[in-house]
Order: C-alpha cells, then structure tokens, then sequence
C-alpha cells in the first residue's frame, strides 16, 4: 500500500508548540525563586548556636574506628566561626575531643555532648573525657549536654539518667542539661530537677502529625511555651529545630530548599523577638544519617556536604531548583525527540494517523518535558549507594526511552507488548526491535515500581515516592494500552499478578500517607495507571508476515489511504 497524499504535519507541529510552551511555562512556575525578609544565614547576625558534626562523604560514626583529621574539623569550625557564636557536639569521640581546642583558636563556644547509651562502660569514659575537657577549656565550653534522646531510643531509664545527670554535675563547673524531644520531657518530669536548664527538641517536619512549612515557627513558640509552664524555673532552650530540604514528604510537611530556608528564617526571627535561645540542626548535610533516616535525615544542613559551600547566601532567593535552566533545555529536547520519533514513524505509514495518538504523543512528551528535571534531581538527591543508583539510573532510563519508543509504536499502531515476547519461548519471542525496547522499559519499570510499591506497604516511613520518573515511564504504556490494544489473546499471568500488586498497594499506601501528601497521591496514580495498563495486556497477539502485531488502527483508515 501507498500512501496516495502527503502526510499533513499540521497537528503533530501544532501538538508540539503547545508541549514546548507548557514545559517552559511549568518551569518558570517551578524554579520561581522565592525572597525571604531576613536571610535564615546572615554574617552580620549570626546564629545562637547550631549543631555540629564533621562527617563528610563515606564518613560515619556507625564505625567505631572512624577518626575525623584535626584539619577537617579545623576547616569546619573556621566557616562555622563566620556565621555561628556557637556549636553544639554531641560526643568526643571519633575525633571530636579535638573541638574545644580548635574551636577556641576561631573564637567559637561550644556545648559540649556527652553520649550516653545502654553501655555503662562507654558512657563511664565519655564521661571522664568530657569532664577532664570541661576543666581543660572553661572558657569554651559553655555547658554540658549529659545525653541526646536516650529516652526517646529507650536505652536508659529516666532514673538511671538523672543519677548520671548528678555525678557529671560535681565534675564540671559549667551548666548541665539533657537534650531530649519535649514531649519526652512531660513525660519525665524527674529528670527536670537535676539540670539547669531544660533543652527541647522540636522538629515539626518528625511530629506524630507532621507540621507544614507554614506553620513551622508557630508551632515551635507554642510547644516552648507549653513547656515553659511546665517548667516555670528555668531556662528553656530550643536545641534542635530546623527543617530538611530534600527526601519524602509526611503528610503536608514538604522537605525543599525554598521550605527549609523560610522555616529557619521565621524561627529565628520569632526567637529575636521573643528573646529566647535556639540551636539549629544542623550546620552540614550529614550522608550517613541515610542508613538510618533515609534522604531526608542527610539533608538538615544549612551548609552543602560535598563543596562545603552556604545552601541561602545572605541577599539571594532561594530556588528549589538551581539548575532549572539545564532541566528546562533537556526537557524542551526531550519532548522534540518524541514528536520526532513520532512524525518519522508517520512517513513509514500507509495510513494517517489518529487525532488521539497525536493528542497521546503530545501528552506523553510534555510530561516527560516537564517532568525529567525533576527527575534527575531526585535521582541526584535520592540515590544511596549502588544499588540506589542503579535503581533509580534505570527507572530514569526506562521513564526517558518509553516516551520515545512509545511515540513510534502509538503512530506505529503497535500494542504494547507482553513480558512473553521478550523472555518467553524462542518461537513466540518478538524480533522487532521496537518491541522488544519496549517490553524491556515495561518491565524495569514494573520490576522497580512494584519493589517500592511493597516498600510503601511493608515499612514506608523513609522511602521516597518515585512519582517523577515512574510517570514518565507509565503515561505512554498507559497510551498503548488503550489505544492499541490487541484485539486477540489471552490475558498473561505475570502482568495480571503485578496488575493486582499494584492495585492493593495503592489503595493502602494512600489510606496510610494521607489525603495532604500530593507526593503519594501522585505515586499512587502512578500505581493505578500501571494496573490498569498491566490488566489491559493480552499475549499471543496475531503477527503479520513480517512478525509485526497485527495493526489495531481502524480498517477504514486503512481503506481511505488505499
């Protein structure tokens, strides 16, 4: 058959100038950056305080024989100089016994950590450590911190805590305080009698019912209020509060640069004003609180963990995505190689094209124009250790080639095919290469989807919803799957098992997150779309002579170009 008129690229074209447009209008929308009234990092007003731990890369205390370089924590602790009056420590090992005398050289006080657990004899010589540091340093060391949510982890007993609280107390002569969230503090009012001052831990981003953005430095005077009533007689100090800005959403607490860099501003804002101190958590990204936290917990700093460089410079917006215009030229070029893989496909065929396969193509592409940026910077954020990276590179992957590979088959007329034609018997395997690139990208995308739509269901607390790329992924499966769909064939066993996983996770996964969590609502679209593509398979399709599946376009449109 023949083609008896040229084929018109009037609407494809058009489709392209409205996908191009959105994309550019979607990222002028996302990379909006946002002015704060006082800079959350000022030099010439610097912080209170703020949490200090020096690990950097692969570095982590959960190996005991980690030893951070004086050099390393000297470099820190003369930037920290530059914006703090003040770090707190947590502990003196690792290296960190080295603080107190590097910190007096920039002119930095310290509070001083002790880190208790349920080792009596590692906390015995923490213990001794600190105290023979206390008195070495009087003139730095402004206080001692006798523990760190040790009741929260349940490793000490409140009266096991406040007898130890007492023996440090004769040892030094600085304050003494225990750090803990303060609901904990309510709950064991015992401990308040053997400190001097109280310190509270308020993170509204990890509260039972998360705390928006928004509403984050509101939160945080009330709590310290509520338990300043509680405890009328001494000192309240906030001594750790802060937001994230990158991992998972909790309910309607969004981690992001622009969310984080407001919080800490109106916290620190409201504390001037009211006169009360805070200590902010924490001064850099910490990577390998991501073995414990997940994203989120490496993403607390005010300071970049790899170039060490201020994440809010004093006078600058603030945008979620700095590097919106690379995104924004990848995405613009990604939606011109689909309609591009789509109108070289129409010259090959013998019939015009659908309306709706265009309107397809155009979706897919503007999505995917949209949506790769963010992807990337997911993958960029989200990624820890090979597999990680190997997980989310080939979700990537597969969400960057489907829209392509699924242009060509939706012009092609081609139905999306079975996980069979590419793993099955020899004889019923396809040989089209189009096919099989896109049965390949259907099933890394099932494969990976489903891992983590399991995660959300089994032990969902710290896992990222991969809404980005998985979308990219779907909407052009989703495409075939109704609009090419085989006429023939039986409904294939794997595809209707991972249809029904992804169907009940789900319906569970939103029930669990929450009607305020758009991150999981999107992912959990994402999910049904895949079920609904995955039931709507069919194998043993009829193939042409040439090993093609049989075209599911309309005959008449067949008929008309003959």
């Amino acid at each position: 058959m023949r083609r008896t008129e040229p084929i018109s690229y009037r609407t494809p074209l058009a489709l392209l100038l409205v996908s191009l447009s959105l994309i550019v209008a979607a990222w002028w929308w996302l990379a909006t950056p946002v002015s704060l009234s006082r800079a959350p990092i000022d030099p010439s007003d610097k912080l209170e305080c703020v949490s200090y731990a020096p690990f950097r890369g692969s570095q982590t205390p959960l190996i005991a024989s980690t030893q951070i370089a004086a050099e390393q924590i000297a470099e820190d602790l003369a930037q920290l100089a530059k914006i703090s009056k003040c770090v707190r420590t947590y502990s003196i090992q690792n290296g960190m016994d080295k603080v107190p005398e590097l910190a007096e050289k920039v002119g930095l006080k310290v509070m001083l950590g002790i880190w208790l657990g349920g080792d009596r004899y590692k906390n015995a010589a923490e213990i001794a450590g600190a105290a023979a540091l206390a008195k070495e340093y009087p003139g730095v060391i402004t206080a001692v911190v006798v523990g760190n949510e040790v009741l929260l982890r349940g490793e000490m007993t409140a009266a096991d805590l406040a007898a130890t609280i007492r023996q440090v107390k004769p040892k030094v002569k600085v304050p003494v305080t225990y750090a803990d969230v303060w609901e904990y503090w309510l709950r064991h009012r015992d401990v308040y009698d053997a400190v001097d001052f109280v310190t509270i831990h308020i993170l509204p981003y990890w509260e039972d019912l998360p705390v928006r953005a928004r509403y984050a430095a509101a939160h945080v005077d009330s709590i310290r209020k509520r338990v300043a009533v509680a405890f009328p007689n001494k000192e309240i100090l906030i001594g750790e509060t802060g937001w994230p800005s990158a991992g998972r959403m909790r309910e309607g607490a969004l981690p992001s640069r622009a969310n984080q860099a407001r919080v800490v501003s109106e916290i620190l804002s409201l504390a001037k004003r009211e006169n009360y101190r805070v200590n902010l958590i924490e001064a850099y990204d910490q990577p390998w609180k991501r073995q414990l936290e997940g994203t989120v917990g490496g993403y607390w700093g005010l300071i970049d963990a790899d170039q060490r460089a201020l994440k809010y410079p004093a006078g600058q917006p603030v945008s979620n995505y700095p590097l919106w215009k690379i995104y924004l030229g990848c995405g613009l070029g990604l939606s011109v190689l689909v309609f591009g893989a789509a109108m070289l496909t129409a010259r090959r065929r013998p019939w015009s094209p659908r309306f709706l396969s265009w309107l397809a193509v155009g979706v897919s592409a503007t999505a995917s124009g949209v949506l790769f940026g963010i992807a990337v910077d997911k993958m960029i954020y989200e990624s820890l250790g090979y597999g990680g990276w190997a997980m989310w590179g080939l979700l990537l992957a597969a969400g960057t080639l489907a829209p392509i590979l699924g242009a060509s088959a939706l012009i092609a007329g081609r139905a999306l095919p079975s996980f069979l034609e590419l793993i099955g018997p020899r004889e019923g395997r396809t040989k089209s290469w189009l096919a099989r690139g896109l049965v390949l990208c259907f099933g890394v995308t099932t494969v990976i989807g489903a891992m983590t739509a399991l995660g959300f269901t089994f032990d969902p607390r710290y896992r990222d919803f991969p809404f980005a790329s998985l979308t990219m992924a779907v909407l052009p499966f989703l495409a075939l799957a109704l609009l090419n769909r085989p006429t023939h064939g039986t409904r294939p066993i794997a595809e209707a098992v991972f249809a029904g996983v992804f169907a009940v996770t789900a319906i569970y996964t939103g029930f669990n997150e929450g009607p305020k969590n758009w991150q999981a609502l999107w992912t959990v679209a994402a999910y049904l779309m895949m079920a609904v593509t995955l039931w709507r398979a069919r194998g043993e399709q009829p193939h042409d002579d040439n090993n093609r599946p049989a075209q599911s376009e309309p005959r008449l449109d067949a008929a008309a170009a003959l």
